[in-house]
């Protein structure tokens, strides 16, 4: 999800590298290329946002979070360096709250459920009305609306969608969206610490999830992502002083708010466990640790079981691993590929039985706190393929739509 085009550049070779790996060598030639026409669609990476400029703002604790970080598994074992890599010292200035919304976005109840959106892009969710979007919301029974943010209009914009949803009971929350063009670690933090400081300072919510999908921008080559060695160094430092400086800049103005790791997919959980280890794609360790309090994580149609995927290397228990870092875990993109082979019906169905069935079967062995479907409205034409529940006039519901309405009808949680 993104509010740019840029994505197209940065993330679809990663994308088609996931969906192209060895567990495709199978498929007939005519389904491979459809594949591959759509393999940029629905929540994978976005991080081609764009920034506001604005002064740097804040001499708090460069941080990463309030919380404290649980026992990870790692995957390989690289070797590990004495010498730790430096924090880059927080974003120079006086920090500056006085601007910031007082009133918390909050839930007043279940968070299980949620949608995502794009309230930031033009098109459907541009031409439907709010009072529409938030009625197609509660006919879904839905209390989540995840949506991305990239500078401080769009900030302002989401707060105002938030502040209304939040009286009828949907609860708003953001992804704060940053690029990876940045020369080292050290200017990714300082830019991703003010532009944090100054989303934050538009709207304070209950949880804010910091970048999507970047593993995938940094994968080095046709892998599976669970590995260390599947990614490229110099990349993996950048996302992290981007990562690192967004939750110090979101922590230097609304410390109570809680941190989500930006969602990635498939099998690509060696970034996360490098964040939490300490530890790089080069085999060293010792450098920054970043802490979280959940963990999100994206699954499509044609990924299979979570606790068995399988990749070019072997098959992984995704979601162990995911549970192996002591957090909560929100499965915040639950999506159906637009070249799901067969009709839509059917698609209906395996979005209830096979996506959010499953899901919820495993649930609670995995502490999997909540599902967000991805996402309402198909996107235009010239978008990134028709992901929604309902098409991208914003008013005619797909089968799927009824599917998901009816599986939270019956599975209230």
């Amino acid at each position: 999800m993104t509010e740019t085009n840029s994505r197209f550049l940065n993330v679809c070779p990663a994308k088609i590298r996931r969906l192209f790996s060895a567990r495709w060598t199978a498929v007939l030639p005519a389904l491979a290329a459809a594949f591959m026409l759509a393999a940029c669609g629905g929540g994978g990476g976005s991080d081609g946002a764009s920034t506001t400029g604005g002064s740097q703002s804040s001499s708090a604790s460069p941080s990463d979070s309030g919380s404290t970080s649980g026992t990870t598994t790692t995957p390989d074992s690289g070797a590990s360096a004495p010498v730790a890599a430096s924090s880059p010292a927080p974003a120079s200035g006086s920090t500056s709250t006085s601007n910031a919304a007082t009133s918390v976005i909050a839930p007043s109840g279940s968070i299980f459920y949620g949608m995502n959106g794009h309230v930031n892009l033009t098109g459907p969710y541009t031409t439907t009305s709010l009072d529409q979007q938030l009625a197609q919301l509660k006919d879904l029974n839905v209390t989540l609306y995840r949506n991305d943010v990239s500078n401080v209009d769009g900030a302002k914009k989401l707060a105002s969608v938030a502040q209304k949803f939040a009286q009828s009971g949907v609860t708003v929350y953001p992804v704060i969206l940053q690029t990876l063009n940045f020369p080292d670690e050290n200017a990714a933090y300082q830019a991703s610490y003010t532009l944090a400081q100054q989303i934050v300072n538009v709207q304070r919510y209950a949880w804010y999830e910091v970048t999507n999908e970047l593993a995938p921008t940094c994968l080095d080559g046709w892998v599976d992502g669970v590995r260390s060695t599947d990614f490229k160094n110099d990349c993996f430092q950048i996302a992290r002083g981007v990562i690192r400086g967004m939750i110090a800049g979101i922590k230097s103005v609304d410390p109570d708010g809680k941190i989500i790791i930006g969602g990635n997919t498939w099998m690509h959980y060696g970034f996360d466990v490098m964040l939490a280890n300490g530890t790089q794609p080069d085999g060293t360790s010792g450098h920054p640790v970043v802490t979280w309090d959940i963990t999100a994580w994206h699954w499509y149609s044609e990924q299979g079981d979570i606790r068995n995927a399988c990749g070019g290397t072997g098959c992984y228990n995704v979601i162990g691993t995911l549970q192996s870092f002591g957090k909560p875990i929100w499965i915040n993109e639950v999506g159906m590929r637009p070249n799901f082979p067969g009709t839509a019906d059917q698609a209906g169905t395996f979005m209830a039985n096979d996506m959010m069935g499953a899901l919820l079967a495993i649930a609670p062995q995995y502490n999997i706190q909540s599902l967000q479907v991805y996402q309402l409205y198909d996107d235009p034409p010239t978008g990134e393929g028709p992901y929604g529940i309902m098409l991208n006039d914003g008013v005619t519901p797909k089968p799927v739509y009824t599917s998901v309405k009816n599986f939270i009808a019956t599975h209230p949680h």
